[in-house]
């Protein structure tokens, strides 16, 4: 059932989104050759924290940290450990939640570590713009899939491929809710968008093929053919006119 979001809700749910969107900020600020993931999370708890606001991941299914720090061909997941040091080169995606009286943000980021190469520049550009050409249909008069198809057709046009088996969701009291929002799909199908639809929409982009597995950790995600992958995610509403991002 798609949870529609009363105006009290909403104003709830930017201001999570706005402690979430400024927390990736704050971590981005951070990376670079030489700092751990461990550290990039332990900066992520404390700076939530700092904003009256809970790590909405930290915990959640037994997900042992604040953030998820996925680097190079991990595509989501990933555990932040003081012993994973970033390297010039690779990319790193943070995914993360902030719960803020009831309600969930939840945002992610690709970004570069030092220098990196033409390919993974480019990787992170289509990812981050398929979000923002999926949401021209976020919009009164579409539907769901309308979305989804918006965001495959950009990626594909790029040479790249989305992730199938993880799919963005709805987001509100609980941090995945109804309707799940696949990054493919044929036009015209899925909810029609309503006003105070609340949904988090997460391209995740490979630069290799679509397949993906689950390492022996239970948790990372990696593409089966070890290319690079790369993330962006924003909490968004459905308004009468443009679609509000809540985790900018």
């Amino acid at each position: 059932m798609i949870i529609v979001k009363s105006d009290n809700e909403i104003a709830l749910m930017r201001k999570a989104g706005k402690i979430m969107g400024d927390t990736l900020n704050y971590v981005g600020e951070h990376i670079k050759p030489g700092i751990s993931t461990g550290y990039l999370d332990s900066i992520a708890e404390e700076f939530i924290l700092k904003n009256d606001a809970l790590p909405g991941c930290k915990g959640y299914e037994g997900f042992p940290a604040s953030i998820c720090a996925s680097i190079n061909e991990e595509v989501v997941h990933g555990l932040p450990s003081k012993d994973r040091i970033l390297q010039e080169g690779d990319i790193i995606s943070i995914d993360a939640c902030s719960l803020y009286r009831g309600f969930y943000g939840d945002a992610a980021r690709t970004f570069p570590v030092g220098e990196i190469d033409d390919t993974a520049k480019k990787l992170i550009d289509v990812t981050r713009e398929s979000f923002f050409e999926g949401i021209k249909f976020a919009k009164l008069g579409y539907r769901l899939y309308d979305i989804s198809n918006a965001i495959q057709t950009h990626v594909e046009a790029n040479g790249f491929s989305v992730v199938r088996d993880y799919v963005g969701h709805g987001i509100g009291r609980d941090m995945h809710e109804d309707p799940q929002i696949p990054n493919y799909g044929p036009k015209g199908r899925g909810p029609r968008l309503a006003k105070g639809m609340a949904l988090a929409i997460e391209p995740m982009v490979n630069a290799g093929g679509y397949r993906v597995k689950v390492l022996p950790n239970q948790w990372t995600v990696v593409t089966a053919d070890k290319s690079l992958s790369a993330h962006y995610e924003n909490t968004i509403v459905i308004t009468e006119n443009e679609p509000e991002i809540l985790t900018i």
